[in-house]
């Protein structure tokens, strides 16, 4: 017999029975016909064959097992009859299912992101050999800064490639945003600078065109070209594979496509999705004046990634870093640094860390909270799995007569935990099928919980080997754990006690404490769900009621890009710009700001009182706006005066302090006509400014500043001409008129000026996604363990009341009150939600101190969440008996004693 028509005869195994019955008889009766010649009558012959046979079942099972397939078909049948287990139990299939589905969903979603953001390879070749540069212990740094990740510049790039032996390769890369549009509203694009060896450090091929030539000279652009992303291609151009060759325009320099990315490539970036990639050459062509940032000592804004040689390992390459790194860093100290900046720079060393799956700012943003929450959906499946055992528990007290009756004929006590364990095998395999579903669903939520911002994620969320392997992980041991220990107890039983009966034998007791043990866990890890989801949302609410000193409702910012325009001409298209928006119906007040709150730009300078020591200084944040800012933007204006049109390039420097500042700098003196300098850059003298103002403090990055010192300087009075500026506009009206007339003007100025738009409300609530992120999921996981432990108690108080039923009629019988047998159930599940909240307090204080960090306006052992936490779980568990003392207070004693 083939093996094949072996495996096809365990799913028809009746048939393999008739024919195995029918190959037996013919032995019996082959048997039967020789002790019949020798003298037997046919009875007696026939009763001799079936002695000598022995017993025919066990012969014939005996031969089935020979059978190496056997095991196949007893499985078989084992699912077989799981499957109508289940089919005539349907409410507790359902629970079981959904409780377990909802348990490894939530683990599966955020591994999901985990591995997305942290732990998948790239798809280039042998990823494992990448490795980005780090910055060491107490790295100095100042200048320039731009870029999402840990920023180097171009000559530390340089130097170092020069000297290294541990690299093939030594790559980088500058990220940026490209302007499709060549006039009106802006049409932008994730962009990159790479260095020319980009791409073929990698290991990716063009799908189409050339690319960028690796042995090209950095420096030299004669031959620039963009590289286009695949999914940009496919958006854009439709896919034409006649695009190389055409033009593409980018903050108005026109380029050719040379290349376009193969579509499983998306850069180096494992949260986000480049565009356009063009050599770093073309910074040097669309900065002002032709400077650009490749020979700017002070420009931190590349990401380096080294490919290690052959037989080199990271540790080796740290190793070599930490040797070059003083000649690299005495090669390159930046001109502008004062001599005791410079002695700091000196020190720094070079470090090293893996980059297999990339560089990511979101994920240095979002690591910690989604290990948190991965900790807090393990305790979800450890709830859920606490409250399976107890069904299982309670089921197998159901089944006590079956398996015992089963038992009794036979089967073995190893072959019934083994059909049990195939029963609680397919509840795992149907919650994780369920689980998949569900964790498809959530890790979609959780990405648009991420990108519901300005920040265009794109996260991959593909099903990966990894992902369903951890699923299935998930389900064996969630399988193991919460059926293995029903098994063994709902077979320990004697089968002459189970068919007794027997009540409150010490199996039933013991089995009683096992369900109220799990009941008393379930209370413990659903008060530390609870305290964490409590904290989280105090947290987001103090977030969103602190007062920012802005009053942002109804500002819309107009960022307007003016690089067509020669830099001697855009301080007076500005001023006419925001004398033109001012008149725009719609818009209540306008004004100007270089770097607006909440977009994540800044300047800061060491700020000290002209009349103090140059060396006494505070490190002080600095902003450039126009006349009315601060009205517009709501700000209060503590003393002194706003900036006026007067406040130009011909008069005095002035400058306006926040409270913070002036308190830092000057105490509680008034600080009105007093003169604030900061500390320029080597061989220039450290500019100084009267203060004509004092305004309120006001948060700047995020919801998350304290009280950081300020000071603001007039647009009019900058020198450096800014490329674009952003304008501050209060409206009121319909936002798609504004928008037009906002542009109507903009052509009246210069036709080749850009703009994009963005609502101050939405930078303020960007910076809120992961807190927001925490409390929601959070506050689902806690709904949801206080559900599961409130079935838990449901189900062991319904059980007690039902076990002691007999005992509650005596006790009726004898005399005893409603009252006295309601006392009997509330003292029992008291003990259990007593020693589960004790528990639970003892574990949330434990592991709160892991989430301080995210926290705001509150401590991790708050008291007042403690105790709000507990309340809600008793509350929860008192509705849970509210069914078992209700069964109890109507128990007759006539009719239980009766029944009995």
């Amino acid at each position: 017999m083939s093996i094949l028509s072996r495996i096809v005869g365990v799913f028809r195994a009746e048939k393999d029975y008739a024919e195995l019955d029918e190959e037996l008889r013919f032995h019996l009766d082959e048997r039967t016909e020789e002790l019949i010649e020798s003298g037997l009558s046919p009875r007696q012959a026939r009763r001799e064959a079936l002695r000598r046979f022995g017993h025919y079942t066990a012969q014939r099972e005996a031969v089935r097992d020979v059978d190496v397939f056997r095991r196949l078909e007893m499985l078989v049948g084992d699912v077989r009859y799981g499957v109508r287990q289940l089919r005539l139990n349907p409410g507790f299939a359902i629970v079981a299912i959904l409780s377990l589905g909802l348990g490894i969903g939530a683990n599966s979603a955020i591994f999901q992101l985990i591995h997305s953001l942290q732990l998948r390879p790239l798809p280039v070749d042998d990823p494992h050999r990448l490795v980005s540069l780090a910055e060491g212990p107490e790295f100095f740094s100042a200048g320039r800064y731009s870029g999402r990740t840990t920023p180097f510049t171009y000559p530390q790039i340089e130097a170092l490639e020069d000297s290294q032996r541990s690299f093939s390769a030594l790559f980088a890369f500058g990220t940026t945003r490209f302007d499709l549009s060549r006039g009106g509203e802006s049409r932008m694009a994730s962009g990159l600078f790479v260095t020319p060896n980009f791409f073929k450090a990698l290991g990716v091929e063009p799908l189409l065109g050339g690319g960028i030539d690796p042995s090209a000279d950095p420096r030299d652009c004669s031959d620039a070209g963009a590289v286009l992303d695949y999914h940009f291609w496919q958006r854009e151009l439709g896919g034409d594979r006649g695009a190389i060759g055409r033009e593409i325009s980018l903050d108005g320099l026109i380029l050719p496509i040379v290349g376009v990315t193969p579509p499983a490539f998306f850069g180096l970036e494992s949260a986000r999705r480049y565009d356009v990639a063009v050599p770093l050459c073309v910074d040097t062509l669309l900065a002002d004046g032709g400077t650009g940032r490749m020979d700017d000592r002070a420009a931190w804004w590349l990401t380096v990634i080294g490919r290690l040689k052959a037989g080199f390992s990271a540790e080796q390459a740290a190793a070599e870093l930490r040797t070059l790194s003083p000649a690299v860093f005495r090669e390159t100290v930046p001109e502008s640094y004062r001599p005791a900046d410079a002695e700091e720079y000196l020190e720094n060393i070079f470090d090293l860390e893996p980059a297999s799956a990339g560089v990511s700012s979101v994920r240095e943003h979002y690591g910690n909270p989604l290990w948190i929450l991965m900790a807090s959906t393990a305790l979800v499946l450890l709830l859920a799995c606490a409250n399976l055992a107890n069904l299982l528990l309670a089921r197998a007290s159901t089944r006590e007569r079956e398996i015992s009756l089963r038992q009794a004929i036979g089967a073995s006590r190893s072959r019934l935990i083994s059909q049990l364990m195939v029963e609680n095998l397919l509840l795992a395999a149907l919650g994780a099928v369920l689980g998949a579903v569900v964790a498809q669903g959530l890790s979609q939520a959780l990405v648009l919980m991420l990108d519901s911002g300005s920040d265009q994620l794109q996260i991959r969320l593909g099903v990966h080997w990894h992902v369903l392997g951890f699923t299935a992980g998930v389900a064996a041991l969630t399988c193991l754990l919460f059926g293995w220990l029903p098994a063994l107890r709902a077979t320990r039983r004697a089968p002459a006690d189970a068919m007794r009966g027997g009540r409150g034998t010490e199996g039933q007791d013991g089995r009683q404490s096992l369900r109220g043990a799990l009941v008393v866990v379930q209370i413990a890890l659903s008060l530390v769900l609870l305290v964490g989801a409590l904290l989280f949302g105090q947290s987001l609410r103090n977030l969103t009621e602190s007062d920012t000193g802005i009053r942002s409702e109804g500002v819309l910012y107009a960022w307007v890009q003016a690089g067509s325009l020669p830099s001697e001409q855009r301080l007076a298209a500005y001023r006419q710009l925001e004398e033109r928006f001012g008149s725009v119906p719609g818009v209540v007040a306008a004004s100007s700001v270089v770097f607006s709150p909440f977009s994540g730009s800044g300047w800061n300078q060491q700020a000290y009182a002209a009349a103090q020591s140059a060396e006494d200084t505070v490190l002080a944040w600095f902003n450039r706006v126009g006349p009315d800012y601060f009205s517009t933007l709501g700000t209060t204006l503590v003393s002194g005066r706003e900036f006026a049109p007067a406040d130009g390039d011909t008069s005095a420097p002035v400058a306006i302090v926040n409270q913070s500042l002036a308190r830092q700098l000057f105490g509680d003196e008034d600080v009105l006509g007093r003169q604030l300098r900061y500390r320029a850059a080597a061989g220039q003298e450290d500019p100084s400014f009267e203060i004509v103002g004092v305004v309120a403090d006001s948060k700047y990055y995020s919801l998350r500043d304290e009280e950081r010192p300020f000071a603001y300087l007039p647009v009019a009075q900058d020198s450096a001409s800014p490329g674009a500026m952003t304008f501050a506009l209060r409206v009121q009206g319909p936002i798609n008129a504004i928008r037009q007339g906002v542009q109507e003007q903009m052509k009246l100025v210069d036709g080749g000026l850009l703009v994009e738009y963005q609502w101050l409300d939405e930078l303020i609530d960007d910076t809120l996604r992961r807190e927001r992120m925490m409390a929601l999921l959070s506050a689902g996981f806690g709904v949801l363990a206080a559900l599961l432990s409130a079935l838990g108690l449901y189900g062991v108080m319904s059980y007690l009341v039902t076990r002691r039923r007999r005992e509650m009629g005596v006790r009726m019988a004898l005399g005893a009150s409603v009252a006295h047998l309601l006392s009997l159930v509330t003292r029992e599940a008291g003990r259990m939600v007593a020693l589960g909240l004790a528990c639970g307090v003892a574990g949330a204080l434990a592991l709160s101190r892991f989430a301080e960090s995210l926290l705001f306006g509150l401590s991790p052992y708050d008291g007042t969440t403690l105790v709000a936490g507990s309340l809600l779980l008793v509350a929860t568990a008192g509705l849970a008996i509210l069914v078992p003392m209700r069964r109890a207070a109507r128990c007759d004693p006539s009719v239980v004693l009766r029944d009995d």
